[in-house]
């Protein structure tokens, strides 16, 4: 891991990924996902305070008629001014409008976790990037279905997208820390 770029809280955004309750609860390492959860929570709370752009993306399965229980995201993490995505693929930015609202508000970084790292963080990730966005990787705010999954993401993948950080490296600008 390197150290985090200092962010503009005008430019950046935390973009947490399918953090709903049945995903939440899968068997997920390195981590739990709870614990992954109150990383990005705390995250989400210090991107807020900042006055940065917090997005949260959950899935929707196509073709059903009712979503499986567990669907929402988990109660509480969203607030006023967080932008909702629902996605239908693995990524967030594959027929949804995340690029065109991330662009209105002049967006340029995007800091990421979720759940699960090698799936839908690093698909989200990777179309990021194709994108122009500078990318930062909270490795601690995400997690995955093994260990070795989430790791060749971590230190294979994401190293060569952009910058792999803590969520306690995180700093703002105007000298804030993004984990508080």
């Amino acid at each position: 891991m390197t150290a985090a770029p200092v962010l503009d809280p005008q430019r950046t955004a935390l973009v947490l990924v399918d953090l709903m309750d049945r995903i939440v609860a899968l068997p997920l390492e390195p981590r739990k996902g709870t614990d992954a959860l109150a990383t990005a929570e705390h995250l989400a709370a210090a991107f807020r305070g900042a006055g940065a752009l917090v997005v949260l993306i959950r899935v929707e399965r196509p073709s059903v008629p009712e979503q499986p229980p567990g669907s929402g995201l988990v109660a509480g993490l969203r607030r006023d001014g967080d932008l909702e995505v629902a996605k239908r693929t693995i990524g967030g930015f594959q027929g949804t409008d995340l690029d065109q609202r991330l662009r209105e508000r002049g967006i340029r970084t995007l800091v990421l976790g979720g759940i699960a790292t090698n799936l839908g963080v690093e698909s989200t990730a990777r179309a990021a990037a194709d994108l122009g966005y500078d990318l930062v990787f909270v490795e601690d705010a995400m997690a995955a279905f093994t260990a070795a999954e989430h790791e060749a993401s971590v230190r294979l993948d994401f190293p060569r997208l952009g910058t792999v950080t803590t969520a306690a490296d995180l700093s703002f600008t105007h000298g804030g820390t993004a984990n508080r």
